[in-house]
């Protein structure tokens, strides 16, 4: 289900794209991948440096749109810029996971995302939380698709039930 394909200019029919800015990110990137592994929908995952690959990174983002895609995931550590260049390449929707570095806990990622500038919006979830960033990306996606919606107010659903299954004592 997962396309792969190194270059970034093609892929399959995955909506989503998730990319990051190092392989080391896939620590963190992975629970989003696990979602939509759940989920059945196809995504796409590349590697894609602000600043080590930044022509490429600019070239994926300004054709993500005519290649399919229709929300992109970005995570990102330290300066994280990696979300905000893709948002400002792109009118796609933008999804940031901050990522959580040995320095600052994550608070540093966690602030270069979601500090966009005005015009160039980028929807932040929480530092390492790709989980949230992957439900996020499938309810934008829901909106067409009547069979993600059913998918997603199920998986609610068991979230609500979990919960009340919960006891505690004193």
């Amino acid at each position: 289900m997962p396309d792969t394909d190194p270059n970034p200019l093609t892929h399959s029919k995955a909506e989503i794209a998730i990319v990051m800015g190092s392989d080391s990110d896939l620590r963190v990137m992975g629970a989003a991948v696990e979602v939509l592994k759940e989920f059945r929908v196809d995504f796409h995952v590349q590697v894609l440096s602000a600043h080590r690959t930044p022509f490429d990174m600019l070239t994926f983002a300004d054709r993500a749109r005519e290649n399919g895609f229709k929300v992109i995931i970005a995570g990102a550590g330290g300066a994280a810029h990696l979300p905000g260049m893709v948002a400002s390449a792109t009118s796609l929707p933008v999804i940031g996971v901050p990522i959580k570095l040995a320095a600052l806990e994550g608070i540093d990622s966690l602030l270069s995302i979601v500090q966009m500038p005005s015009g160039v919006p980028v929807a932040t979830v929480g530092v390492d939380n790709s989980k949230n960033a992957a439900l996020l990306a499938l309810r934008i996606l829901s909106i067409g698709d009547s069979e993600l919606t059913t998918k997603l107010d199920s998986y609610r659903d068991s979230l609500a039930d979990a919960s009340r299954l919960k006891k505690v004592q004193f």
